[in-house]
């Protein structure tokens, strides 16, 4: 869908995709950036998929235990309803949400919000993931964050599943989940 352009002087919104493999530091960093949005006094909404109960049914929380509050919907139509008013909206897992999800943070941008976004880039399979390519393309701002890998010790962007499981959704940590870099993947994939 196209979106005019906002010519009329106000405030500019844009958009931050926070991107990596798994164990890469995404939401650490997402919850790094709203903290300090938080400390300037702005108005921040964060919002995550419903289906991630891992750690805390409502609040957002990094492999390292840092914790921001969050709602939870479980579709991105929501986050439009529930933004109202926010000057900053934060989204963690993104590949988790529907189709709708880049439409949803255009919106906002177009509305004058900064709107940040953290996923995973790609599945377990080495594929693009969710709505993180469309996300990706739309973005303002991109950091790509890396893990190290558990094999070599070397800079990791793979997530490789641990267990037989051809799902393309399997909510998991380090039981089910390791960091790999490109060879280390790719050595065990064969």
């Amino acid at each position: 869908m196209f979106i005019e352009p906002n010519i009329s002087g106000e405030r500019r919104g844009w958009i931050e995709v926070i991107c990596g493999s798994m164990f890469s530091g995404k939401t650490e960093e997402l919850i790094r950036r709203l903290k300090r949005v938080k400390i300037a006094n702005l108005k921040v909404e964060i919002f995550k998929p419903a289906i991630d109960t891992r750690y805390d049914e409502i609040k957002i929380v990094s492999h390292d235990e840092n914790v921001i509050s969050s709602t939870p919907v479980d579709n991105s139509q929501k986050i439009l309803l529930l933004a109202q008013g926010a000057d900053v909206i934060g989204i963690d897992e993104a590949q988790f949400f529907d189709g709708e999800l880049p439409y949803v943070c255009d919106l906002l941008a177009y509305k004058g919000i900064r709107v940040i976004v953290a996923g995973l880039d790609m599945d377990y399979s080495g594929k693009p993931f969710g709505q993180m390519p469309f996300l990706l393309a739309k973005a303002d701002y991109i950091t790509k964050l890396h893990a190290i890998c558990m094999q070599c010790g070397n800079m990791a962007s793979y997530s490789y599943r641990k267990i037989p499981n051809d799902d393309q959704v399997m909510l998991g940590e380090k039981d089910v989940y390791e960091p790999r870099c490109r060879h280390c993947y790719f050595e065990n994939q064969s």
